[in-house]
């Protein structure tokens, strides 16, 4: 892929590996991995994970390892594992072959951990979850000794095995690593390797009735593989002087190098997993790839382009310090990737009839419009006018002061690479609602100002009789708040227009063949791309990549 500019300053995590090659370290490999757990989509923190460890190992003629953290069977899905897979390829990146499993090591992990209990490592705790939290201690207090910290080598590795053979019941008995219960750092007061837990797994079935741990988990399949650097997000940096001990301990040749980075958060959205579960199953969205989710199932069905996706996560860098993104900043590199490549049309989304009188009846003129103002190359396309069209009615208005650019009572405006038309008469229902404007047309305006008057607005329409009709889903910030992760119930910040739908737009008729994510434009609307699947009415559904421009930074500034 390779897309990276020359000139991007090289960050940290770099300039260890460079040294690291130039130390002739791990006989001058790299090998990183992308571990993701297939207990959910990916969204987009595990995109700037995603591009770090692949662009490494892109730009070092290295490899990186696709390999899914799948040891807790009861939360994991196949779904959720060829979802991940279309992500990572999606997002341009290719994986060393074939894809892994943790699973693919659960009887060496059970190896490791009986060399340990025979080094009088490890040992089988009668403890239960909530006396094991107890007996920890706290970050003032040291723990206390589990009543099974000393048995014997042979008595625990008789329980070790009869946790396999499933003669205990979930939580009956753990398997603990035997370090140091008055360390200052909690993670390595005896943490729990192994736990009993019966469920199917959707690779190994039911071979096992007994799962190790991440911290255990993690780096002994980092060192099969032969991993040179393990990169993982802040919070686990408490956590490598037990990733060190792990391997240290298990007579494993390999140490991988374990580097944190920080993670990534975005305003007016959340990045946890349970959190976007909630979503899903309380109904706040439609499901994992729900274009307000930041997942990138749901990005790609919004319309972002993983181009976009990649220069954003290049553009934020990759530093040691947790910081807030702006959604702002995000939007924008989606603005820039569609900019240069979407197609111009034009799209009616709140539709009002204007019957031009004095145009033929049954007459249609084809008129030129550019695909793309800015890029001559992008050639034009024909549009149908006739007697009839449909303008947004917020383009119109019975009376307004001079400011308004755009149709009244008695005035004049232009329609987009089309004719000056002025409006004569307001048609309206019983209720009062304005249904219908009779308005007439200059047909000596067609690309050129009228002499004797000045014309300052421009609007945008489609050909009544020509028309797509179509569903367009206007999708805003899915929270009202920049830190929804903050709030006590985050229910209660779900931003209520996050989601606006216009069922009844009309669209130009050359969108009927537009193909699901590609971009395009609506004239003065934003950007806009075909949904992957049509409504149950038939109708094409599209929805709202972008807005033009940033419309919260005002309402942000004013709170």
């Amino acid at each position: 892929m390779s897309d990276t500019p020359a000139t991007t300053p090289s960050h940290f995590i770099q300039k260890i590996i460079e040294q690291d090659l130039l130390d002739n370290k791990n006989d001058g490999r790299v090998l990183t991995r992308f571990p993701p757990e297939p207990n959910g989509y990916l969204h987009i923190g595990h995109a700037k994970s995603i591009c770090l460890n692949f662009g490494i190992a892109e730009q070092f003629s290295g490899g990186c390892n696709l390999r899914f953290d799948d040891t807790n069977p009861a939360k994991e899905d196949v779904e959720f594992v060829e979802a991940i897979k279309q992500d990572v390829s999606w997002l341009g990146f290719e994986w060393q072959q074939p894809v892994l499993f943790t699973s693919n090591y659960f009887q060496q992990l059970y190896n490791f951990a009986c060399v340990l209990i025979k080094a009088g490592k490890a040992y089988v705790c009668d403890l239960q979850a909530d006396q094991i939290r107890e007996y920890r201690g706290t970050l003032t207090q040291p723990g206390k000794d589990s009543p099974g910290r000393d048995r014997t080598i042979e008595e625990n590795l008789a329980l070790f095995e009869a946790m396999k053979n499933g003669e205990f019941g979930d939580g009956e008995r753990v398997l603990r690593a035997r370090i140091d219960m008055a360390s200052p750092n909690i993670n390595l007061r005896d943490p729990v390797i192994y736990r009993v837990k019966r469920a199917t797994h959707h690779q190994t079935g039911d071979q096992w009735c007994i799962y190790p741990m991440y911290d255990f988990a993690h780096c002994m399949s980092d060192a099969l593989e032969g991993i040179t650097h393990s990169l993982c997000t802040l919070e686990f940096e408490d956590h490598r002087p037990l990733y060190n001990w792990f391997i240290e301990n298990s007579g494993v040749d390999c140490h991988p190098q374990q580097i944190e980075f920080s993670r990534l958060s975005l305003e007016h959205t959340v990045v946890s997993k349970r959190v976007l579960s909630g979503l899903v199953e309380n109904g706040h969205v439609s499901g994992w790839d729900d274009p307000r989710m930041p997942t990138l199932a749901g990005m790609r069905r919004r319309g972002y382009s993983a181009a976009a996706v990649r220069d954003f996560c290049q553009k934020i860098g990759v530093t040691k310090s947790d910081n807030m993104v702006e959604m702002a900043f995000l939007e924008s590199c989606v603005r820039e990737d569609l900019q240069d490549q979407a197609l111009r049309v034009m799209g009616v989304l709140r539709p009002l009839k204007v019957i031009i009188e004095n145009f033929p009846e049954g007459t249609t003129e084809d008129l030129i419009a550019s695909n793309h103002p800015q890029d001559e190359s992008m050639g034009t396309r024909t549009i149908p006018f006739s007697r009839t069209v449909y303008i947004d009615q917020e383009d119109f208005r019975e009376s307004a002061n001079k400011k308004y650019k755009r149709l009244k009572t008695d005035s004049e405006v232009r329609l987009r690479y089309g004719y000056v038309i002025r409006c004569n008469e307001v048609i309206k229902d019983e209720q009062g609602e304005i249904i219908e404007l009779r308005c007439t047309y200059d047909p000596d305006t067609l690309g050129v100002n009228p002499e004797d008057r000045k014309v300052k607005g421009v609007i945008h329409w489609v050909s009544v009789e020509h028309a797509l009709e179509a569903e367009v889903q206007v999708y805003d910030r899915l929270f009202s708040v920049a830190n929804p992760a903050a709030e006590e119930n985050i229910s209660s910040v779900v931003n209520p227009e996050s989601l606006i739908s216009f069922p009844n737009a009309q669209l130009e008729p050359g969108l009927l063949n537009a193909v699901a994510g590609q971009g395009y434009q609506f004239e003065r609307e934003g950007y806009f791309c075909r949904d992957i699947a049509d409504n149950d009415s038939g109708k094409p559904v599209f929805n709202r990549t972008v807005a033009l421009r940033d419309s919260w930074a005002k309402i942000e500034k004013k709170g």
